[in-house]
């Protein structure tokens, strides 16, 4: 089973291109509170030239459905990434794949078959706890996120066992 691997956080063309020849199986677009938040016709603009066979991944936090029938309308994802309780509320079809969010130390029911996993703050580049990481990456598909870094993926890879990596503020440069 191969590693699926997104890079987070796209402002720009440059970068989208980048993590698509670096290998990357999806790229994340922020349209929550960050310094890498963009618009969804930003977003759209600079992804235009991916290949269909990377994943564009819309990452949002608690959105107003409103907010994400634009970003659904004008971008046009094929992933919507938001906490898992979002998904409660939002209208979301069933051509959109749904990477739910389980946050460190949340109070976890049932686990999704796939999901990302990762600190209290999102893009702060806050490794978390790989032990309670590794338990329940033995429920479903992890996507593990959180202050992995070219120093410390190997690491986490051995311990935690996820189904991908999810980095962001780590590979800006």
């Amino acid at each position: 089973m191969s590693l699926l691997v997104k890079i987070c956080g796209m402002t720009d063309e440059l970068a989208v291109n980048a993590a698509a020849r670096a290998g990357a199986d999806a790229v994340g677009f922020v349209f929550a509170e960050s310094p890498r938040r963009i618009t969804p016709q930003q977003a759209r603009s600079i992804s235009m030239g991916l290949s269909p066979g990377v994943l564009r991944v819309a990452v949002m936090l608690h959105p107003e459905n409103d907010a994400w029938r634009q970003v659904l309308d004008v971008f046009q994802p094929d992933v919507l990434q938001t906490d898992a309780a979002d998904f409660d509320y939002l209208d979301v079809p069933a051509h959109v794949r749904r990477w739910p969010v389980i946050r460190e130390r949340d109070a976890v029911g049932t686990v999704p078959a796939q999901f990302v996993y990762e600190g209290r703050n999102s893009g702060k580049g806050e490794t978390i706890d790989w032990d309670l990481a590794a338990a329940l990456a033995r429920c479903g598909r992890m996507i593990l996120a959180g202050g992995l870094h070219a120093g410390n993926v190997g690491s986490a890879l051995a311990r935690v066992r996820p189904f991908g990596v999810d980095v962001s503020s780590a590979v800006e440069s």
